[in-house]
């Protein structure tokens, strides 16, 4: 999978309202210990805690989906790209990669 790929199946995850679909993706995105972090959380670890955290998100922003707007760039193992969720929010993503799926996410509001 391409870098892009990637990042369009880690938003997937963002996008799925479904608890046990969202963790089936997560498995196939994410790094068992995966470290996610951005203003409004100090740093989940693991899938159980950011799939706790996306179902809460999913829960207050209805329908709103989360698209891709640009992968910025991307060297030595890390990305960098935007995104927006419908009208609700935009923002920008570090990722680090390991082994083909995501290892760590810093996440920026904007």
């Amino acid at each position: 999978m391409s870098t892009t790929d990637v990042i369009l199946a880690y938003l997937d995850i963002w996008n799925e309202r479904d608890d046990t679909a969202r963790m089936t993706l997560m498995k196939s995105v994410l790094t068992e210990d995966s470290l996610y972090v951005d203003p409004n959380n100090a740093g989940l670890r693991g899938h159980a805690e950011l799939s706790e955290v996306i179902g809460r998100m999913r829960a207050q922003v209805g329908e709103a989906k989360f698209t891709l707007g640009a992968v910025m760039g991307a060297h030595h193992g890390r990305a960098l790209f935007t995104w927006g969720l419908g009208t609700v929010a935009t923002g920008y993503d570090v990722v680090e990669f390991a082994d083909g799926r995501i290892r760590s996410i810093v996440g920026f509001f904007v």
